[in-house]
């Protein structure tokens, strides 16, 4: 596919291991969602510190931030409104208090239905619950999310072609630019479906490109390749390190590869023969890449000088 530039757009890394190595115990069902109650400054530092790595593109602290995952823990409805539309406003303050004169996005975390349960669900889809339901569920976060002015939603994570297919009738109606990205395991979602079938789905002028994130490095470059097939829209891809989340003793395990592990890219090199992981994902069609679960800001900008 034609490119625009030689080299990707490089996203940040995950928000929740970067909040955590900074001391913070994210246990609670809330997740990093509730540092925009307890610490906002800590979220802010976070951005910063991924923008100073070289990423273009800050995600917000609202992949976990719903209403009633708020209200679950006594936060009146407004308040939790509010917290909402403060992971964007968090975001943007960071970005804009730079004054090198380069171009630095936000874009506004919608995860899963799953990711609100705490229970490992976005690894799983298939909740048992209605279409109306997720409608009811994503419909007024996307809207505050919107209000507070992001550049785009990070619509990110999805498990399940049945949320999909909910999330893109809510982006065609809100017409509001989005990326989409599946968590995948292989050649399937996360539920078990064929990515051929997935990415059909999110073909719709709102979503500018479509892949996969969560997942280990070794399913990007086949997933990315389906994904620009089926599509014909620039892909997407922010990979976990390669560990897998045990949900039911909440940590990591396994072992760790990141985005640019082997031979370091000059300038003129990014599609040489012996290219590292991110620059194959690019030559396969990925312009947006970046880290998602225990990425860092170090693992970002080793990317960002590997591809730049």
């Amino acid at each position: 596919m034609s490119r625009e530039s030689d080299r990707p757009i490089i996203l940040d890394g995950g928000l929740s291991n970067a909040l955590e190595d900074r001391g913070h115990d994210l246990s609670d069902a809330l997740w990093s969602a509730r540092l925009l109650k307890d610490a906002p400054d800590e979220i802010a530092a976070v951005h910063r510190a991924y923008y100073e790595a070289g990423a273009m593109v800050a995600t917000t602290a609202s992949y976990q931030a719903s209403v009633v995952g708020f209200e679950r823990v006594g936060v009146p409805r407004a308040e939790a409104e509010r917290l909402i539309a403060s992971s964007v406003r968090i975001a943007r303050e960071v970005r804009d208090s730079f004054t090198d004169g380069l171009r630095r996005l936000v874009a506004a975390s919608v995860g899963p239905y799953g990711a609100m349960l705490a229970d490992g669900s976005e690894y799983r889809g298939r909740y048992g619950v209605s279409a109306a339901t997720l409608r009811d569920f994503h419909g007024p976060r996307m809207e505050l999310l919107i209000s507070a002015e992001p550049d785009m939603l990070a619509v990110e994570t999805i498990p399940d072609t049945f949320e999909a297919e909910v999330l893109v009738e809510l982006l065609a109606e809100l017409d509001f630019p989005a990326w989409f990205s599946y968590s995948i395991s292989g050649a399937h979602t996360r539920a078990g479906q064929p990515l051929t079938d997935a990415f059909a789905i999110p073909t719709i002028d709102q979503v500018f490109a479509v892949g996969i994130n969560c997942c280990t490095p070794d399913d990007v470059r086949p997933a990315v390749e389906t994904a620009v097939t089926i599509t014909g829209k620039p892909a997407i891809a922010y990979p976990n390190t390669g560990e897998t989340w045990d949900a039911t003793a909440r940590h990591w395990t396994g072992h760790r590869t990141t985005p640019a592990t082997t031979a370091p890219l000059t300038s003129d090199s990014s599609l040489a023969p012996d290219p590292s992981l991110a620059s194959a994902w690019f030559a396969a069609g990925a312009t947006y890449i970046g880290g998602c679960c225990r990425v860092g800001p170090d693992d970002i900008r080793a990317l960002a000088d590997a591809m730049g």
